[in-house]
This record gives C-alpha cells, structure tokens and sequence, in this order.
C-alpha cells in the first residue's frame, strides 16, 4: 500500500503577512501546518503543509497591545530575564513573533516540533524556496 503521509503529497503555501492580524493569521497557519484541513488529518502524524510567510515585519496587532504584550525570554542565568515589547521585538527580529504566536498553537513534544518545522517566516517580501512552486494563499 501507497503511504499516503510521506512528503511528496506536501504542499507549499505562501501567505503575505502585510497588514494581517497576528492572532488570525498565527491560527490559520497552525491550521495548515498540522494537517487539520486535509482530509487524511490524524492528530498522531505529520500530514500537515509546508507555509511561508513574507511581509512579517508589517503584522499588526489590534488594540494597546503593541505598547502592552511583553516577550519574555531568560538566559538560564541567575538575573537573566529578558523582557521586550511587541514594538521593540518587531523592530529587532519581527519573525520572531509569528513564530512564538505558531509555536504555542502547535502540540507540544516531538510531533509539535517536528511539525514547527515546516513553518518558514522572513521579514521581507522574498524568500528562497521558489523551485518548491509555492501556492500563493489568500484568505478573508
């Protein structure tokens, strides 16, 4: 029997974040990232698609939240906790905050990082996974 999971049945998607919403966005991308679309969907394999995401610099949050979400991280050091704003995190590494928004939207454990993997997120407009023939993904 054909093994339907393996990853010549991946697609790639492309999703321009320019002027999306990070918590709308960061779901849909989760969504296809798993395999939750797909018919073949079982919640214990990686059937999941592929996504890339340009733009991730101009994502957007609604309300004060740029002002008042905080981004943690600590060095593992005695006094190393690191504490930024979504303002100043999107200055310095604005992919890092689609990744964090996906990645605790993901299962947790090996299948969640094995999935996490298929995500590729870059701040500007072009990437280079062109001869993968990307699908560009429009959503409302």
């Amino acid at each position: 029997m054909k093994n339907i999971l393996n990853s010549n049945n991946k697609k790639w998607y492309v999703i321009d974040a320019k002027g999306k919403t990070l918590g709308r966005l960061s779901s849909i991308i989760a969504t296809i990232i798993s395999g939750k679309h797909k018919s073949i969907f079982n919640p214990s394999t990686n059937c999941g698609d592929y996504v890339i995401v340009i733009n991730s610099q101009e994502i957007k949050v609604t309300g004060k939240k740029s002002n008042q979400k905080i981004y943690r991280r600590h060095s593992g050091r005695p006094g190393g906790l690191k504490v930024e704003t979504f303002e100043k995190l999107q200055e310095r590494i604005p992919e890092r905050i689609l990744e964090k928004a996906v990645k605790g939207m993901l299962p947790k454990g090996p299948l969640g990082r094995n999935l996490y993997a298929n995500l590729k997120v870059y701040k500007q407009d072009s990437h280079p996974h062109e001869s993968q023939n990307p699908e560009l993904l429009v959503y409302k």
